[in-house]
């Protein structure tokens, strides 16, 4: 099932909870966190949509470092031998077809990074990973935008770095229905390719990320895990590749969809 909050000319003005099916769409009457999910209308055109939103407000926004092998090796990283874990700014929070603002302050060095977003469905307190999986409602895209040089040289840690506004674009839904540990993910520059990997190049799975992160923080309904990211980001390219004014950035994940945002600074 995909879940997406849009504004749709056929249900009012105000923010609705949706379920996507093909080229329909049917009205969810109540959140999809915490509750029991029953559609309430016929389904009307897909392209009745005027605007996706971010399909959860979450409460936190959780990521992980390092977390695809290659990746680290790009990076001439050693891989780590527990998971990465810093926050993002909930004010960050981006959506599908938003555009992604580059800072004033820092405009030069803002790179992407695909990744596989976990959407948290229910408290979650020291749970193991076989059970991990039972508190997640779905996944989504997610691009984990970066100011390279705030993170490397300026700051030298990752916080502002990672949560300038808008800088977590998600959606353009969550898929409730998916093996999260086999996946194709993708980031498209422009029309081109720029990272082409798969979640089993993941060093911590979810639900070994899921498991770890809940025994250190409780994990509130709504919150978005980013996973990390596969090689191929633009500051380990030579020469580096980073986004401008003007460039549209996509990523794809299979079993979900594109996340597609233009570039505006």
């Amino acid at each position: 099932m995909k879940i997406a909050r849009v504004v749709s000319q056929e249900f009012g003005e105000e923010p609705v909870y949706v379920v996507v099916e093909g080229d329909q769409i049917r009205l969810l009457d109540v959140s999809p966190v915490g509750e029991e999910m029953q559609t309430s209308s016929g389904p009307v055109p897909f392209n009745s949509i005027e605007e996706f939103l971010p399909p959860l407000d979450p409460p936190n926004i959780i990521a992980i470092g390092l977390n695809y092998r290659a990746h680290a090796q790009e990076g001439n990283s050693p891989i780590p031998e527990r998971p990465v874990i810093f926050l993002k700014a909930t004010s960050a929070l981006n959506s599908h077809k938003k555009p992604i603002m580059l800072p004033e302050i820092a405009p030069d060095e803002v790179d992407y990074e695909a990744e596989l977003g976990v959407i948290i469905g229910k408290e979650a307190n020291k749970v193991s990973e076989d059970e991990a999986l039972d508190y997640v409602l779905g996944y989504t895209c997610a691009n984990d935008v970066s100011a390279r040089d705030c993170q490397q040289r300026l700051d030298r840690q990752w916080a502002r770095a990672k949560s300038f506004d808008t800088f977590a674009p998600v959606g353009p839904w969550v898929e409730t229905e998916l093996d999260p540990n086999n996946l194709q993910i993708r980031s498209i520059l422009n029309g081109n390719v720029m990272q082409d990997s798969n979640t089993s190049d993941m060093i911590f799975s979810v639900e070994q990320l899921i498991s770890y992160i809940s025994h250190s923080l409780t994990l509130l309904p709504g919150t978005i895990i980013f996973t990390g990211t596969p090689s191929g980001v633009g500051t380990a390219n030579d020469p580096p590749t980073f986004m401008s004014s003007g460039d549209t950035i996509e990523i794809e994940i299979e079993g979900i969809g594109t996340l597609k945002n233009p570039v505006v600074g």
